[in-house]
């Protein structure tokens, strides 16, 4: 997969949310070492992107 990048134009949100949201999911995945990375080509990144966009994953912002 491709990094979606539609779903990224389309974002009408906060982008440094969903980047973060992003970089930390990738961050999990690699350490996981999640088997859906070899099924994504080893692409980690748009894989988290994916998972953010379609909603599979949920993030939030937490106040401290």
């Amino acid at each position: 997969m491709v990094f979606p990048l539609k779903n990224l134009i389309e974002y009408d949100g906060n982008m440094y949310e969903i980047t973060t949201a992003t970089s930390r999911r990738s961050y999990q995945l690699s350490m996981l070492k999640d088997p859906e990375i070899e099924d994504n080509d080893g692409k980690v990144v748009s894989l988290a992107a994916r998972q953010i966009f379609t909603q599979e994953v949920e993030f939030r912002i937490e106040d401290e």
